[in-house]
């Protein structure tokens, strides 16, 4: 595991296979999270080189002193490491076993690092397909926001082999600062279904307290002070009670994607006969939240829900 959020990340780009080697790392997805994962990449000495579906984040990177494909195939061609971060299971799939996908343009033994929440069984299977071709394959879903992707403090959950882990881990180590190996293939998604989990119900309660707390008249600045001082304290509360109190819903991790992780939590406890019951009930508020045309808001966004079913929509701070 490595324990380094205190670490700048320049301060750490001269471990691992960085710069002495330039290896050629292809990113592939330069969103809200892949864009600033890439850019760390580029700051610890690697070459990168990017491919994006929508060209102004592939200018970015090249701004920052990425390179730039045209395609996945291209970037795949001419890299050591290949990194996907795209929204869902059918997009890594097609980018994994697409006629002109990742693993028909790759070498053998080239590394596959899947950075994307997808479902656990479709990661099982892209690193058996991967395993048949010679790919060495690793799920390395992430957790941590956009300001953990851009600070490099991400936490990291990898399932895979023992080898094929330890070879993604100096990558790993520049963009995340938790990076803890959970299992064989698939394992890593399983965890990230977990956190997903947790995340969307200690959301939900962050919410219903604040909309709890303003219709009793408190001031809930210093009343959220307190409370992460205590055993109510959370991550979640750290950084999102802020937004949620001055109603701020700028996306770090929009509801349309929550609404989809939640999607594959439920489906996956209900096929190991696992009963989540606050978790589905939680999925179903998402999915609310987002039927209303919320699904571009940044999940925090929940507390729209709570004040609506409340009969106290605009009525806070």
């Amino acid at each position: 595991m490595s324990e380094r959020a205190s670490e700048p990340v320049s301060q750490r780009a001269g471990e691992g296979a960085g710069p002495a080697d330039r290896a050629k790392v292809a990113v592939i997805g330069l969103g809200i999270m892949g864009g600033p994962m890439a850019a760390n990449l580029v700051a610890a000495g690697y070459d990168v080189i990017g491919f994006n579906r929508s060209r102004p984040a592939v200018d970015r990177l090249v701004e920052l002193g990425g390179r730039a494909a045209e395609s996945a195939a291209e970037a795949v061609r001419d890299a050591d490491v290949v990194i996907t971060m795209v929204p869902d299971s059918p997009d890594v799939e097609a980018l994994a076993l697409g006629e002109d996908g990742i693993y028909a343009n790759a070498e053998p033994g080239q590394l596959h690092i899947d950075c994307s929440t997808i479902r656990p069984d479709v990661a099982r299977r892209i690193a058996a397909a991967g395993a048949e071709r010679g790919i060495r394959v690793v799920d390395a879903p992430v957790s941590g926001g956009e300001s953990g992707a851009v600070e490099g403090t991400l936490s990291i959950m990898v399932g895979g082999e023992p080898a094929d882990v330890e070879a993604a881990r100096p990558y790993l180590d520049v963009v995340g600062a938790t990076v803890v190996h959970v299992g064989p293939p698939g394992a890593g998604q399983t965890v990230k279904a977990a956190n997903q989990l947790i995340v969307a119900g200690n959301i939900q309660l962050v919410a219903e307290a604040l909309v709890f707390l303003e219709a009793h008249g408190v001031d809930t600045e210093p009343a959220m002070a307190v409370l992460a001082g205590g055993l109510a304290g959370s991550t979640v509360l750290n950084s999102k009670a802020a937004g949620m109190r001055s109603r701020e819903f700028t996306p770090g991790f929009r509801v349309d994607l929550h609404h989809k992780d939640m999607g594959i939590v439920t489906a996956a406890a209900r096929e190991a006969g696992v009963v989540i019951p606050l978790g589905a009930h939680v999925a179903q508020l998402v999915g609310a939240l987002r039927a209303q045309g919320h699904g571009g808001l940044d999940h925090s966004a929940l507390l729209l829900l709570v004040e609506q079913l409340s009969g106290r929509a605009g009525t806070g701070d």
